[in-house]
């Protein structure tokens, strides 16, 4: 039986849609040499038209497919960053006015929109609408992913609540509106990203767990509930020195996740290799092993990717590993990326 592949979420833009970048970086900054400035893409283009997103979401879709990924992604390609396109749709949260804030524990520092009200969903479903779209595109199925609640308190500045776990707890709420959306509109693959869980364990198994529970609330059986960890992004292709999250953080969270109702965990290991003892921890949940780099421009090899399917194959069932990029492709350009996908792909087939 193949190795599932599939993508984790952002694919390279095409140059007719701007902000293709989902953030730059700037100089090194404070005393600490690892902070670096981000611009995060903050509003959303209005000369775009619904046919130029659809134009990019199917091409998108159809690279995934012509390299081989059984469940690919719409791309986001209609997101200014995946962040921020799913804050704009929930009232308490502005953008007109923002201040600067040290996130990413420590790593990134960057001018975040304001939390300056009860956060709630604005009224109106938007994430089934761009299912229903992407899914038209192939016969494969689509998975859509949403913004965890601890991501969002990393990269805003809450001015409302000061308290993060009831803020966390209401965003997990207008996630979960729009997670059942995707659900009843027959979505059957959707997966919450929480960089933070890697950069904030503690605050994880505090209650970020628990609000994983909350998004994924009154979800029929037959969708699957998956969540990714990611351990930061660089400000820029084939930095090596960039900050990323403690590398003892998978096996810190790996039993209070292995424990929820999450069917399927994303984990990096391309960029940096994990103990693979780690996947015994998972004795329930699926894991998706990042297998190639979404930062480097170095194409991992079929037989290198192979190699470490097989390695990860030692300590977890076949049936419950999938392969996929460590993270989003954004910062790659499209050859590239399915350069690296191709192969992940053929790795997948052969291991």
């Amino acid at each position: 039986m193949p190795i599932q592949t599939t993508c984790i979420g952002a694919y390279p833009k095409p140059d007719y849609i701007k902000n293709a970048n989902w953030c730059e970086a700037g100089t090194k900054s404070g005393e600490n040499e690892k902070t670096r400035v981000f611009t995060y893409p903050l509003s959303h283009s209005d000369s775009l038209t619904d046919e130029v997103y659809d134009r990019a979401t199917r091409e998108a879709i159809e690279d995934q497919v012509v390299c081989g990924i059984d469940i690919p992604t719409d791309g986001e390609q209609r997101r200014e960053n995946y962040m921020y396109y799913h804050c704009r749709h929930l009232e308490g949260i502005d953008f007109n006015n923002l201040t600067r804030k040290v996130h990413r524990n420590g790593a990134a520092v960057a001018d975040l929109p304001m939390i300056t009200g009860k956060v709630v969903p604005k009224g109106d479903h938007f994430l089934d609408r761009d299912f229903r779209m992407a899914q038209s595109c192939t016969d494969k199925p689509i998975k859509v992913t949403v913004p965890g609640p601890l991501t969002l308190i990393d990269t805003t500045v809450d001015t409302y609540y000061k308290n993060d776990k009831k803020l966390a707890f209401d965003l997990a709420d207008a996630i979960n509106f729009e997670i059942r959306a995707l659900a009843d509109a027959s979505c059957k693959h959707i997966q919450v990203d929480e960089a933070l869980f890697t950069f904030n364990v503690d605050m994880a198994l505090d209650f970020g767990v628990e609000c994983l529970e909350r998004c994924f609330d009154g979800l029929p059986g037959d969708v699957e509930r998956i969540m990714h960890m990611c351990c930061g992004y660089p400000g820029h292709l084939d930095d090596e020195d960039y900050e990323k999250a403690d590398p003892n953080g998978y096996s810190l969270l790996a039993k209070a996740l292995d424990d929820s109702s999450v069917d399927k965990i994303s984990i990096e290991d391309a960029h940096r290799h994990n103990d693979l003892n780690l996947l015994e921890r998972f004795s329930n949940s699926t894991v998706i092993l990042g297998c190639v780099a979404i930062a480097a421009s170095r194409v991992e090899s079929v037989e290198e990717i192979v190699n470490r399917l097989r390695s990860a194959l030692n300590h977890i069932d076949r049936e419950r590993l999938v392969a996929a990029p460590d993270c989003g492709l954004v910062m790659l350009d499209r050859n590239l990326a399915m350069k690296k996908l191709r192969n992940m792909c053929e790795a997948a087939r052969s291991a």
